[in-house]
């Protein structure tokens, strides 16, 4: 499982497209104690609950299990504030690739692991651009998310 686990971490990496050495500080992630699917449902109403809009989940598993992968429950979560998206885009384009924010979430062992980037990176894309001020809130509020999900049993 550790080895499903580091394709989780590195499914997030790459969806940022740049070289980027990584440490803590730059992912994000918690586990739960809850079954998938009640951690999938304590994800989606925390979500909502920090104002944010749930845009799509992405099944995962099935490009997993033709690797190999014995799993069923991996998923994609894309979210954000339709408002803020659009302006970041419009303000620093080079953003685009990164929006909105995206969060694994994935089965293991009976527990749930969520998993993110850390949106304090996106400063150094958006440059000037954007107040950084954005991105620390939205990593405020992706642990806040996180805690909500992992400290539900």
């Amino acid at each position: 499982m550790k080895r499903f686990r580091n394709y989780a971490v590195l499914m997030v990496l790459l969806g940022w497209q740049f070289a980027v050495p990584v440490n803590a500080e730059e992912i994000l992630m918690a586990r739960s104690l809850q079954p998938f699917p009640e951690a999938m449902l304590a994800l989606q109403d925390s979500i909502r609950d920090h104002g944010y809009t749930l845009s799509r989940v992405q099944r995962v598993d099935i490009g997993l299990t033709g690797k190999g992968y014995k799993t069923d429950k991996y998923r994609i979560v894309f979210l954000g504030k339709i408002d803020e998206v659009r302006e970041l885009a419009e303000k620093a384009p080079q953003m685009i690739p990164s929006l909105p924010l995206k969060i694994s979430i994935f089965a293991e062992d009976g527990q749930t692991i969520l998993v993110t980037s850390n949106p304090r990176l996106y400063a150094a894309i958006a440059g000037d651009a954007v107040d950084p001020a954005i991105f620390e809130r939205w990593e405020s509020d992706l642990r806040s998310i996180f805690h909500d999900v992992g400290m539900t049993e």
